[in-house]
């Protein structure tokens, strides 16, 4: 931006083959109703259709504030191209949005009051919609003012089914980089870094306001999914399991706090079993009763104290009890 002040939001937008909605992501970023202090920072990660020419024609006609920077990349997946994203941000602040997916245009507006009381993460909503704007869910989670990073993740594990998702977040993009966080992995690299970052917060709150746009295409729908993948998420998830032991030991987490994050990573690994064959569950049995995740599980309850005893016993008889 020529002779304008440093943007305070980089909003990153990962690009894949996305030539049906790009335009309307686009549109919903560049309408903002506050958007002096915005850049929009597009990674292309080696599409094959013609997302390239939408976005350059798109820029060439819209961008006069040249707000938007573009940057092509070979195929390397979501995680690096977010990560590439983030080192790309001149923002004090970085949020996503899928290219598929839009955002409310008043997000920025709404989200500005807590931008200037220096809030660490500011999280929002998301609704799920169809392609003609049709409202299909509204996906709810606690709302709360200013508290601590481990107060907001103890709140939200149990209470927040989008608890992993980067999409319903605005951060400081300092969280990141001075903590060395990167997402990792082929799948699941979401639910494998979005805990830390919420725990690496001084401040966090969480707002009612539904700003992000989840449109539920065919695009972005699972249909029929190679069993190989189905075998790489759960590697995947082992993977995150692993490198969740070891990132706790470096943080200064309560007891609870540490009890509440192994059971989030242990709950995800066990209800992904379901996904397997019968050779393959037995297999991945194995590997929970390895790195003994049953001794994560909480008893608040006789029918979860029964469920802990199957789980150290046979887990699928555990998966029949949910």
């Amino acid at each position: 931006m020529k002779g304008a002040q440093m943007p305070k939001i980089s909003v990153i937008v990962p690009v894949y083959n996305t030539e049906k909605y790009v335009k309307k992501c686009l549109d919903s970023l560049i309408n903002q109703t506050v958007k002096e202090e915005l850049e929009i920072i597009i990674v292309n990660d080696g599409s094959t259709d013609n997302s390239e020419e939408i976005i350059k024609g798109y820029m060439k006609e819209h961008d006069k504030q040249e707000i938007i920077k573009y940057y092509a990349k070979g195929n390397e997946g979501i995680a690096k191209t977010r990560n590439f994203g983030i080192e790309k941000a001149t923002s004090e602040y970085i949020m996503f949005v899928d290219s598929d997916d839009y955002i409310d245009e008043q997000t920025i507006e709404k989200l500005k009051p807590y931008i200037e009381k220096n809030i660490d993460i500011i999280k929002f909503k998301l609704q799920r919609i169809d392609e003609n704007n049709n409202i299909l869910e509204q996906v709810d989670g606690p709302v709360f003012e200013e508290i601590t990073g481990e107060e907001a993740f103890n709140k939200m594990y149990c209470e927040d089914i989008l608890i992993d998702s980067p999409c319903v977040y605005l951060m400081k993009k300092e969280l990141f980089t001075n903590n060395n966080f990167k997402f990792q992995r082929t799948y699941h690299e979401d639910f494998g870094l979005m805990p830390f970052i919420i725990l690496a917060a001084k401040t966090v709150v969480s707002t009612p306001y539904y700003l992000y746009q989840y449109v539920q295409s065919s695009n972005s729908i699972t249909r029929n999914e190679d069993y190989t993948k189905t075998i790489k998420k759960i590697e995947d998830l082992l993977g995150h399991y692993d490198n969740m032991l070891n990132t706790i030991k470096k943080m200064n987490l309560n007891k609870e706090t540490e009890e509440n994050v192994k059971i989030f990573f242990t709950n995800a690994i066990i209800l992904k079993l379901e996904d397997l064959n019968e050779n393959d569950k037995d297999k991945y049995i194995k590997e929970i009763k390895k790195r003994k995740m049953y001794s994560n599980i909480k008893v608040r309850n006789l029918k979860q104290l029964i469920k802990k005893i199957l789980l150290r016993i046979n887990v699928k008889l555990y998966l029949k009890m949910r």
